[in-house]
């Protein structure tokens, strides 16, 4: 018993000056290491925040020129230079303290940001926008420069290919007949012209005695671009009301 008392006592004595031994190297390296390099003067943190405003610049106006949606936001393009610029100014606060960088991040956690962001696009560029400033403020010129051109190219190229495009497009088409339609029918004829496939959703009375049905389809529009001309092709039918047409990519963005 007193043997095995003994070697638990061993044993935790070397286990404390184990753990001792690693904290004290993890708080000298804490102590010692650099986190960033060169020297923060007055030139240096204009430089930073100079260059910062400037690859802000060109990430706003590649989101501006690449932006296809319908959740357009001025507010969120100017944005995107603020936080560069503000990361920036962040980066050079901290400097090489190691006790400013933790006293900033427990006064930034008390900060609570509600804004929903829709799309996933834009929150890539909130973080291309913090990683641009984080370079420029820890005087990383060179990633900064060349992270923002590949960055801007990639974005370019996406935007420019259309890549990722689903085709054919989804849509849903309503309208109102004053009789039923059978596959021999105009409206049959015209969804089969222009639509790669089309599924009646709903067929229903008007009610009180009319003849008039509701018509709701499932459409996948071949070419998006002759939406116009089947929807006036739609119009000549006689006895059709109320043609809308409604495409599932804007019900996406909206």
């Amino acid at each position: 018993m007193l043997l095995r008392y003994n070697i638990l006592v061993v044993w935790a004595s070397a286990a404390h000056k184990l753990w001792c031994k690693i904290m004290n190297d993890i708080l000298q390296i804490l102590e010692e290491s650099s986190l960033f390099r060169g020297e923060f003067t007055t030139g240096t943190i204009l430089l930073s925040l100079l260059l910062a405003f400037v690859l802000g610049q060109v990430l706003a106006w590649v989101y501006y020129f690449t932006h296809s949606g319908l959740s357009y936001s001025k507010s969120f393009v100017q944005s995107l230079i603020l936080i560069t610029i503000v990361v920036s100014l962040v980066m050079s606060t901290i400097a090489n303290s190691f006790v400013t960088a933790v006293g900033l991040m427990g006064a930034l956690s008390i900060i609570r940001f509600r804004n929903m962001i829709k799309d996933t696009r834009d929150i890539a560029f909130i973080f291309c926008s913090l990683v641009i400033g984080m370079a420029t403020g820890s005087q990383r010129y060179e990633i900064a420069i060349i992270g923002t051109v590949f960055m801007s190219l990639i974005i370019l190229y996406l935007h420019l290919t259309s890549f990722g495009t689903h085709q054919p497009h989804n849509g849903f088409l309503r309208f109102s007949l004053n009789c039923h339609i059978d596959p021999n029918h105009p409206v049959s004829k015209i969804l089969k012209r222009f639509c790669g496939n089309f599924t009646l959703i709903s067929a229903q009375d008007s009610g009180f005695g009319s003849p008039v049905v509701e018509y709701a389809y499932q459409v996948m529009i071949r070419n998006a671009a002759k939406n116009e001309i089947m929807l006036s092709e739609l119009e000549k039918i006689e006895g059709i009301e109320n043609i809308s047409l409604i495409m599932q990519e804007q019900l996406l963005e909206v």
